[in-house]
């Protein structure tokens, strides 16, 4: 080897041991960097000597982040549904709660008994009145609650589609950036860094995969298999409804499902975009509130049914479907249409002698007689009651509410269990110190040889 070559080949082993210097320099600094992948500086040998640097590449596992990025978006799904399902055990509280339909119910009751104790007396009547009227308000607040949670599922869906339209555009972007990076010698491991954290955020709207491209780019399809991303980002529309009310459904139209290029996809959990957030929001707007709406409207028809069969038709029960009789074929958004008849109102023209009497009656019976107010004590009680219609609303609202949380800790365990073996894979701070050292000594090695053909040359000059 003539002393140039070896030269030469010192000179390329400090350039090297320099930039490798820098690589461990800037593992150490992004450590706790979220989404930061450790590099690795690419060297090999030249054909006339020396070393050469291939390029610096980002280390991780592909399988690990591919389930980790699975298991967010299984729990980002997950804590969709239970912070839904406990907006709606707040809406609709168990029985131990104050406020509850089922201390409505029994605050109407007690205020029936009183009375039947001494029914010519108004104060008493009026009491009757006034819980009569605070249950049926209790069953229109709670049917409006439902709406309003549906209603801002719906305004979540656009934000999340939004958001899932920008990341898109930002990945493809990403990748456009990296294709003429590589294609150029440049570094692209802080480009792809940004691309990760993009995807990540992505994952939690609905399942991905990624596939390789050419040239460094990426694929994004869905595990429902919708292709998202490949050269050119899918847009995918969604119309928002301001107000959702319990009888609009995706099925008559009245709400907005999805679009993938102008292509209707299903837009249900169980669809090419489901799995995720996405998809958890279309089932709280879809399924989970509609379910709470049909029990809540159940409660509303017992009760109108009930107390309606003690007086004749067409004259309208102690309860009304906003202001008549009950249709069996219109229950859907009953609960928010129940309201109290006007007859046994003396602010709205009716008499309270008719809570005593029945609604039917022109004038005042007895005093002491209560036939009404007995039939009314009978009529909530027994088989099929409005207190089992109640007592199965609250449970099945609390059912989903454990089922929400439990679905939570599992998912959540499960993501956090593959993001510590993902970090695992991340930067090792003792191990990049030892690498350090080894650089330390092989930079004093090429030091040394280099002072060592200075003294050489020298010595040569000097003969």
């Amino acid at each position: 080897m003539s002393l140039s070559s070896a030269l030469g080949s010192a000179l390329s082993g400090l350039a090297a041991n320099a930039r490798r210097t820098d690589v461990i320099a800037g593992n150490l600094a992004n450590a706790l960097t979220p989404g930061y992948a450790p590099r690795a500086l690419g060297a090999e040998a030249r054909l006339d000597g020396g070393v050469r640097v291939s390029g610096i590449a980002r280390q991780l596992d592909p399988v690990i982040l591919g389930d980790r990025r699975l298991a967010d978006s299984a729990s980002a799904g997950a804590a969709a549904r239970a912070d839904f399902a406990a907006s709606l055990a707040r809406a609709l509280p168990s029985a131990d709660v104050p406020g509850s339909l089922t201390e409505r119910l029994s605050r109407f009751e007690a205020a029936l008994v009183t009375a039947t104790a001494r029914p010519e007396d108004d104060l008493r009547l009026d009491a009757v009145l006034r819980e009569a009227d605070g249950l049926a308000r209790a069953l229109n607040a709670a049917s409006a609650e439902i709406d309003i949670l549906r209603s801002r599922a719906d305004a979540q869906i656009a934000q999340a589609v939004e958001h899932v339209n920008g990341g898109l555009a930002r990945v493809e972007e990403l990748n456009a950036r990296i294709v003429t990076a590589r294609s150029t010698g440049q570094d692209t491991a802080t480009l792809e860094d940004l691309r990760q954290s993009e995807i990540d955020a992505l994952a939690e709207y609905m399942p991905l995969r990624q596939l390789d491209r050419s040239g460094g780019a990426v694929a994004l399809v869905t595990t429902g298999g919708a292709l998202l991303l490949d050269g050119r980002a899918a847009e995918i529309a969604f119309e928002p409804t301001r107000i959702v009310t319990a009888r609009m459904s995706l099925s008559d139209g009245q709400l907005s499902g999805l679009r993938i290029d102008g292509r209707e996809v299903p837009a249900t959990d169980a669809g090419p975009l489901g799995g995720g957030r996405l998809g958890a929001l279309f089932d709280n707007r879809d399924r989970l509130g509609p379910e709470a709406g049909a029990a809540l409207d159940e409660v509303a028809r017992v009760l109108i049914e009930r107390v309606e069969a003690l007086t004749p038709p067409p004259i309208p029960g102690l309860f009304t479907d906003a202001g008549a009789r009950l249709d069996p074929t219109e229950t859907t958004g009953l609960a928010g249409r129940i309201a109290l008849t006007p007859a046994v109102d003396p602010e709205r023209g009716g008499a309270l002698f008719r809570l005593r009497d029945g609604l039917e009656a022109g004038a005042p019976g007895g005093p002491a007689d209560a036939p009404y107010l007995n039939a009314l004590i009978a009529s909530l009680a027994g088989p099929g009651s409005v207190s089992g219609a109640v007592s199965a609303l609250e449970g099945a609202v609390a059912q989903t509410r454990l089922a929400a949380e439990d679905a939570v800790s599992f998912a959540f365990t499960r993501a956090g269990a593959l993001r510590l073996i993902e970090l695992e894979g991340g930067v090792d701070s003792d191990a990049e110190l030892q690498r350090l050292l080894l650089v330390e000594q092989a930079f004093a090695a090429n030091a040394r040889m280099i002072q060592t053909i200075d003294d050489m040359m020298q010595t040569l000059l000097r003969i």
